[in-house]
Protein backbone atom coordinates (compact mmCIF):
# COMPACT_ATOMS: atom_id res chain seq x y z
CA UNK A 1 0.00 0.00 0.00
CA UNK A 2 1.31 3.44 -0.58
CA UNK A 3 0.41 7.16 0.67
CA UNK A 4 0.77 10.17 -1.69
CA UNK A 5 -0.22 13.76 -0.72
CA UNK A 6 -0.38 15.31 -3.93
CA UNK A 7 -2.67 15.16 -6.43
CA UNK A 8 0.04 14.96 -9.31
CA UNK A 9 1.70 11.83 -7.79
CA UNK A 10 -1.64 10.49 -7.57
CA UNK A 11 -2.70 10.78 -11.02
CA UNK A 12 0.50 9.20 -12.33
CA UNK A 13 -0.22 6.32 -9.96
CA UNK A 14 -3.89 5.69 -11.17
CA UNK A 15 -2.49 6.52 -15.05
CA UNK A 16 -0.14 3.34 -14.73
CA UNK A 17 -3.05 1.02 -13.20
CA UNK A 18 -5.62 2.21 -15.84
CA UNK A 19 -2.97 1.61 -18.54
CA UNK A 20 -3.16 -2.09 -17.24
CA UNK A 21 -6.72 -2.09 -17.60
CA UNK A 22 -7.30 -1.80 -13.95
CA UNK A 23 -10.66 -0.63 -12.32
CA UNK A 24 -10.28 1.84 -9.75
CA UNK A 25 -12.71 1.95 -6.50
CA UNK A 26 -12.98 5.33 -4.04
CA UNK A 27 -13.41 5.53 -0.33
CA UNK A 28 -13.61 9.22 0.71
CA UNK A 29 -13.42 9.51 4.39
CA UNK A 30 -12.40 12.29 7.10
CA UNK A 31 -9.94 9.62 8.50
CA UNK A 32 -9.81 8.17 12.37
CA UNK A 33 -11.09 5.16 10.95
CA UNK A 34 -13.11 2.30 12.42
CA UNK A 35 -15.18 -0.47 11.28
CA UNK A 36 -17.72 1.15 9.54
CA UNK A 37 -14.98 2.53 7.27
CA UNK A 38 -12.88 -0.64 6.56
CA UNK A 39 -16.19 -2.13 5.69
CA UNK A 40 -16.56 0.35 2.67
CA UNK A 41 -12.59 -0.10 1.46
CA UNK A 42 -13.63 -4.39 1.40
CA UNK A 43 -16.76 -3.28 -0.90
CA UNK A 44 -14.89 -1.29 -2.91
CA UNK A 45 -12.60 -4.38 -3.06
CA UNK A 46 -14.97 -6.79 -4.04
CA UNK A 47 -16.21 -3.77 -7.00
CA UNK A 48 -12.91 -2.60 -8.19
CA UNK A 49 -9.55 -3.86 -8.86
CA UNK A 50 -8.07 -0.86 -6.99
CA UNK A 51 -9.27 0.69 -3.79
CA UNK A 52 -8.19 4.42 -3.27
CA UNK A 53 -9.44 5.64 0.67
CA UNK A 54 -8.98 9.76 0.75
CA UNK A 55 -8.10 11.18 4.08
CA UNK A 56 -9.08 14.88 4.02
CA UNK A 57 -10.65 16.62 7.10
CA UNK A 58 -12.81 18.91 4.74
CA UNK A 59 -12.87 22.29 6.32
CA UNK A 60 -15.58 23.60 3.91
CA UNK A 61 -18.23 20.99 5.42
CA UNK A 62 -17.73 22.42 8.89
CA UNK A 63 -19.80 25.29 10.44
CA UNK A 64 -18.19 28.06 11.95
CA UNK A 65 -18.90 26.80 15.86
CA UNK A 66 -18.08 22.62 14.94
CA UNK A 67 -15.42 20.40 15.93
CA UNK A 68 -12.99 21.35 12.74
CA UNK A 69 -10.01 21.42 15.25
CA UNK A 70 -10.59 19.12 17.27
CA UNK A 71 -11.52 16.68 14.58
CA UNK A 72 -9.13 13.39 15.83
CA UNK A 73 -6.34 13.05 13.21
CA UNK A 74 -4.91 9.07 13.31
CA UNK A 75 -3.25 8.86 9.87
CA UNK A 76 -0.92 6.44 11.18
CA UNK A 77 -3.16 4.11 12.73
CA UNK A 78 -5.53 4.39 9.54
CA UNK A 79 -2.84 3.65 7.40
CA UNK A 80 -2.43 0.02 9.59
CA UNK A 81 -6.07 -0.95 9.35
CA UNK A 82 -6.49 0.24 5.45
CA UNK A 83 -2.86 -1.93 4.70
CA UNK A 84 -5.02 -4.71 6.71
CA UNK A 85 -7.81 -4.84 4.67
CA UNK A 86 -6.22 -4.66 1.19
CA UNK A 87 -6.42 -1.22 0.17
CA UNK A 88 -3.93 0.15 -2.32
CA UNK A 89 -3.65 3.61 -2.02
CA UNK A 90 -4.14 6.23 0.41
CA UNK A 91 -4.48 9.65 -0.75
CA UNK A 92 -3.91 12.27 1.97
CA UNK A 93 -3.49 15.62 1.04
CA UNK A 94 -3.43 18.69 2.90
CA UNK A 95 -5.81 21.91 3.07
CA UNK A 96 -3.45 24.11 0.34
CA UNK A 97 -3.28 20.72 -1.60
CA UNK A 98 -7.06 20.61 -2.53
CA UNK A 99 -7.86 24.24 -1.53
CA UNK A 100 -4.72 26.14 -3.34
CA UNK A 101 -6.88 29.72 -3.61
CA UNK A 102 -8.54 28.99 -0.06
CA UNK A 103 -12.06 28.49 0.84
CA UNK A 104 -13.31 31.86 -0.45
CA UNK A 105 -12.38 31.74 -3.60
CA UNK A 106 -13.45 28.08 -4.03
CA UNK A 107 -15.73 27.05 -6.75
CA UNK A 108 -18.87 25.61 -4.89
CA UNK A 109 -21.45 23.12 -5.96
CA UNK A 110 -24.56 23.06 -4.62
CA UNK A 111 -26.95 20.15 -4.75
CA UNK A 112 -30.80 21.52 -4.56
CA UNK A 113 -33.84 19.77 -2.42
CA UNK A 114 -32.26 16.82 -1.33
CA UNK A 115 -29.83 19.13 0.75
CA UNK A 116 -32.38 21.00 2.49
CA UNK A 117 -33.62 20.37 5.62
CA UNK A 118 -32.23 17.75 8.13
CA UNK A 119 -28.87 17.77 8.97
CA UNK A 120 -29.12 20.70 5.83
CA UNK A 121 -31.32 22.56 8.15
CA UNK A 122 -28.99 21.93 11.53
CA UNK A 123 -25.55 22.55 9.41
CA UNK A 124 -25.77 25.42 6.72
CA UNK A 125 -23.55 25.15 4.12
CA UNK A 126 -22.71 21.27 5.19
CA UNK A 127 -23.78 19.46 2.15
CA UNK A 128 -22.15 22.06 -0.08
CA UNK A 129 -18.88 21.51 1.46
CA UNK A 130 -19.51 17.62 0.70
CA UNK A 131 -20.72 18.03 -2.33
CA UNK A 132 -17.76 20.42 -3.64
CA UNK A 133 -15.03 18.09 -2.17
CA UNK A 134 -17.07 14.85 -3.46
CA UNK A 135 -16.81 16.31 -6.89
CA UNK A 136 -13.19 17.38 -6.60
CA UNK A 137 -12.54 13.79 -5.27
CA UNK A 138 -14.19 12.46 -8.16
CA UNK A 139 -12.26 14.88 -10.91
CA UNK A 140 -8.88 13.78 -8.97
CA UNK A 141 -9.46 9.95 -8.75
CA UNK A 142 -11.56 9.34 -11.77
CA UNK A 143 -12.90 6.26 -10.04
CA UNK A 144 -15.19 3.43 -11.75
CA UNK A 145 -17.21 2.98 -8.59
CA UNK A 146 -17.49 5.03 -5.10
CA UNK A 147 -18.40 4.05 -1.78
CA UNK A 148 -20.36 5.78 0.53
CA UNK A 149 -21.94 4.37 4.25
CA UNK A 150 -25.64 4.80 4.26
CA UNK A 151 -25.46 5.98 8.12
CA UNK A 152 -25.08 8.93 6.53
CA UNK A 153 -28.47 8.68 4.66
CA UNK A 154 -28.78 12.04 3.74
CA UNK A 155 -25.13 12.50 2.38
CA UNK A 156 -25.73 9.56 -0.05
CA UNK A 157 -28.69 11.12 -1.42
CA UNK A 158 -26.80 14.26 -2.05
CA UNK A 159 -24.45 12.27 -3.65
CA UNK A 160 -26.37 10.03 -5.91
CA UNK A 161 -28.40 13.52 -7.08
CA UNK A 162 -24.60 15.41 -7.84
CA UNK A 163 -23.71 12.09 -9.74
CA UNK A 164 -27.16 12.07 -12.08
CA UNK A 165 -27.59 15.20 -12.22
CA UNK A 166 -23.89 16.08 -13.46
CA UNK A 167 -23.59 13.04 -15.57
CA UNK A 168 -20.77 12.01 -13.19
CA UNK A 169 -19.85 8.40 -14.72
CA UNK A 170 -19.04 7.14 -11.18
CA UNK A 171 -20.80 3.86 -9.96
CA UNK A 172 -22.28 5.27 -6.56
CA UNK A 173 -22.05 2.19 -3.97
CA UNK A 174 -24.32 2.36 -0.64
CA UNK A 175 -22.89 0.23 2.10
CA UNK A 176 -24.58 -0.77 5.12
CA UNK A 177 -24.50 0.78 8.74
CA UNK A 178 -21.96 -1.28 10.58
CA UNK A 179 -23.23 -1.22 14.72
CA UNK A 180 -21.89 -1.72 18.01
CA UNK A 181 -23.14 -5.04 19.43
CA UNK A 182 -25.56 -2.96 21.65
CA UNK A 183 -26.94 -1.47 18.02
CA UNK A 184 -25.05 2.14 18.15
CA UNK A 185 -23.44 3.03 14.75
CA UNK A 186 -20.10 2.99 14.47
CA UNK A 187 -19.16 7.15 14.21
CA UNK A 188 -15.85 8.88 14.73
CA UNK A 189 -17.84 11.02 16.90
CA UNK A 190 -18.57 8.35 19.15
CA UNK A 191 -15.34 9.08 21.06
CA UNK A 192 -16.66 12.31 22.35
CA UNK A 193 -18.77 10.88 24.07
CA UNK A 194 -18.36 10.38 27.99
CA UNK A 195 -18.80 6.69 29.70
CA UNK A 196 -22.19 8.13 30.30
CA UNK A 197 -23.29 9.14 27.95
CA UNK A 198 -22.30 6.22 25.50
CA UNK A 199 -24.39 4.19 27.74
CA UNK A 200 -27.31 6.15 26.48
CA UNK A 201 -26.37 6.83 23.34
CA UNK A 202 -28.05 2.85 22.01
CA UNK A 203 -31.24 4.33 22.76
CA UNK A 204 -31.59 6.33 19.42
CA UNK A 205 -31.22 3.31 17.65
CA UNK A 206 -34.22 1.54 19.49
CA UNK A 207 -36.56 4.63 19.09
CA UNK A 208 -35.86 4.02 15.40
CA UNK A 209 -36.73 0.62 15.90
CA UNK A 210 -39.95 1.01 17.74
CA UNK A 211 -40.97 3.81 15.42
CA UNK A 212 -40.46 1.06 12.27
CA UNK A 213 -42.27 -1.15 14.24
CA UNK A 214 -45.13 0.62 14.52
CA UNK A 215 -45.26 1.80 10.92
CA UNK A 216 -44.82 -1.63 9.80
CA UNK A 217 -47.83 -2.75 11.89
CA UNK A 218 -49.95 0.01 9.38
CA UNK A 219 -49.73 3.78 11.48
CA UNK A 220 -49.57 6.51 9.18
CA UNK A 221 -49.95 9.29 11.62
CA UNK A 222 -46.07 10.41 10.97
CA UNK A 223 -46.52 13.47 12.71
CA UNK A 224 -47.83 11.80 15.56
CA UNK A 225 -45.33 9.31 15.44
CA UNK A 226 -42.17 12.22 14.94
CA UNK A 227 -43.46 13.35 18.06
CA UNK A 228 -43.70 10.31 20.35
CA UNK A 229 -40.10 9.07 18.77
CA UNK A 230 -38.78 12.48 19.88
CA UNK A 231 -40.60 12.54 23.63
CA UNK A 232 -39.09 8.45 24.00
CA UNK A 233 -35.78 10.64 23.16
CA UNK A 234 -35.86 12.98 25.72
CA UNK A 235 -36.96 10.54 28.49
CA UNK A 236 -34.22 8.29 27.43
CA UNK A 237 -31.37 11.62 28.05
CA UNK A 238 -30.75 12.57 24.62
CA UNK A 239 -31.32 16.00 23.21
CA UNK A 240 -33.14 15.57 19.65
CA UNK A 241 -32.04 17.84 17.01
CA UNK A 242 -34.97 16.08 14.94
CA UNK A 243 -36.87 13.24 13.73
CA UNK A 244 -38.04 12.51 10.42
CA UNK A 245 -40.20 10.06 8.60
CA UNK A 246 -39.70 11.11 4.91
CA UNK A 247 -40.07 9.50 1.38
CA UNK A 248 -36.47 7.30 1.22
CA UNK A 249 -35.77 8.81 -2.57
CA UNK A 250 -36.62 12.48 -2.01
CA UNK A 251 -36.33 13.40 1.76
CA UNK A 252 -39.49 14.82 1.58
CA UNK A 253 -42.60 14.20 4.59
CA UNK A 254 -43.67 10.70 4.36
CA UNK A 255 -47.21 10.25 2.44
CA UNK A 256 -49.90 7.81 2.85
CA UNK A 257 -48.73 6.92 -0.63
CA UNK A 258 -44.95 5.87 -0.46
CA UNK A 259 -43.79 2.53 0.04
CA UNK A 260 -40.62 3.07 1.44
CA UNK A 261 -39.98 5.77 3.95
CA UNK A 262 -36.86 6.40 6.01
CA UNK A 263 -36.53 7.51 9.54
CA UNK A 264 -33.78 10.23 9.73
CA UNK A 265 -33.00 11.27 13.18
CA UNK A 266 -29.89 13.44 14.53
CA UNK A 267 -29.56 13.99 18.70
CA UNK A 268 -27.03 15.73 20.49
CA UNK A 269 -25.56 13.94 24.12
CA UNK A 270 -23.32 16.68 25.80
CA UNK A 271 -21.92 18.65 23.17
CA UNK A 272 -21.64 15.01 20.96
CA UNK A 273 -23.95 15.31 17.98
CA UNK A 274 -24.95 11.91 16.56
CA UNK A 275 -26.98 10.85 13.59
CA UNK A 276 -28.88 7.57 12.45
CA UNK A 277 -31.63 6.30 10.26
CA UNK A 278 -33.78 3.56 9.20
CA UNK A 279 -35.78 2.36 6.52
CA UNK A 280 -39.31 0.89 6.11
CA UNK A 281 -40.94 -0.80 3.63
CA UNK A 282 -44.67 -0.78 3.93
Amino acid sequence: MRTVHSIKELRTILRGYRQQDKTIGLVPTMGNLHEGHISLVRKAGEAADIVVTSIFVNPMQFGASEDLDTYPRTLAQDQEQLEAAGNTLVFAPNVEEVYPEGLARQTQVVVPDVSDGHCGASRPGHFEGVATVVTMLFNMVQPDVAVFGEKDFQQLTVIRKLVRDLCIPVEVIGAPTVREDDGLAKSSRNSYLSEGDRGIAPAMYRILEETGRKLAAGRSDFAALESEAKEAMVQAGLRPDYFNIVNSDTLKPATNEDTSLTLLVAAFLGTTRLIDNLTVTR
